[in-house]
């Protein structure tokens, strides 16, 4: 989108504090919009405590069903349904896969797919600006249409107001949300840390920005809990050309900040708050220049 940059902030795996340095982030900037893109698993807004301003339905995909007053009992919708999703005429939400070969095949046309309501989507005021976030129900899938729909609004909301920075809190992994977090973006920063999984975790998000020719930052979270492995992905880094950004120290205000709903850069002089500020700096410095 012309004249605002897009940062997206990604793991390889949950849990690797992606959210508390976004949020450190968003009381770094000014004239910036948030959004929160993790939608299975949505938590930026502990840290913002955001004031909702609009709500709407988030609609899924389209989930079949059978109006009993046509339907003949055939048994064509039951045999010709691959996900064993129809039992005794009654569509199984949670199985359905909104296929519609059932409606193809139904002789007496008793079976329609119908929008379903999977989620609320928002639109928020915080301390440090606006954000957009949603929040998926239990059991749905579509996550990446739904990321799709909070990364859209925060579009729109940056062209309102004329903010030129969008930050993204990405989901984890490497799955459909992920590319829909990363789609089109300028940057991406990847926050990883020295765990026996956090090379492989990388080197797999890697290659999926990697794939989409977007540009990647790492930064290594807790990199004082193994110094040996926080080397080996400082060389992993080396030897791909990628800057590493930021190494953050383990400190317990990442828990004490969330539990009293703030970012660790609000509390006086620490370690990690100095160390994120000047990992945003350098992050800053990378974003396109308009």
């Amino acid at each position: 989108m012309k004249n605002v940059k897009q940062l997206t902030i990604i793991s390889g795996k949950g849990g690797t504090g992606k959210t508390s340095i976004t949020g450190a982030f968003s009381a770094l900037t000014k004239n910036t919009v948030f959004a929160d893109c993790d939608v299975d698993a949505a938590d930026l807004h502990l840290l913002l405590q955001p004031k909702i301003i609009e709500e709407h339905d988030f609609q899924a995909l389209k989930k079949a069903e059978i109006n009993m007053s046509k339907c003949v009992k055939c048994g064509k919708c039951i045999e010709y349904c691959v996900f064993d999703a129809i039992k005794d005429y009654k569509v199984k939400m949670f199985s359905c896969e909104g296929c519609g070969v059932c409606e193809y095949v139904c002789p007496v046309y008793a079976v329609k797919l119908k929008d379903k309501i999977a989620g609320k989507v928002y639109i928020s005021e915080t301390r440090f600006g606006p954000l957009c976030h949603a929040r998926l129900y239990p059991g749905e899938d579509a996550s990446g249409k739904l990321v799709t729909v909070v990364r859209n609004n925060a579009k729109e909301v940056a062209m309102k107001k004329g903010f030129e920075l969008i930050i993204i809190d990405g989901s984890p992994g490497i799955g459909c949300p992920v590319i829909a977090s990363i789609g089109g973006v300028d940057l991406t920063l990847v926050i990883t840390e020295p765990t026996l999984s956090g090379l492989h975790d990388l080197e797999r998000i890697i290659q999926v920005t990697e794939h989409f020719k977007i540009k990647s930052m790492v930064c290594i979270n807790k990199f004082d809990i193994n110094l040996k492995n926080t080397e080996k992905i400082s060389e992993y880094c080396r030897e791909k050309g990628i800057e590493l950004v930021g190494k953050i120290p383990y400190d317990p205000l990442f828990t004490r900040a969330q539990i009293e709903g703030k970012t660790v850069v609000e509390y006086p002089s620490n370690m990690a708050k100095t160390a994120v500020e000047e990992m945003w700096k350098k992050v800053a410095n990378n974003l396109p220049k308009f």
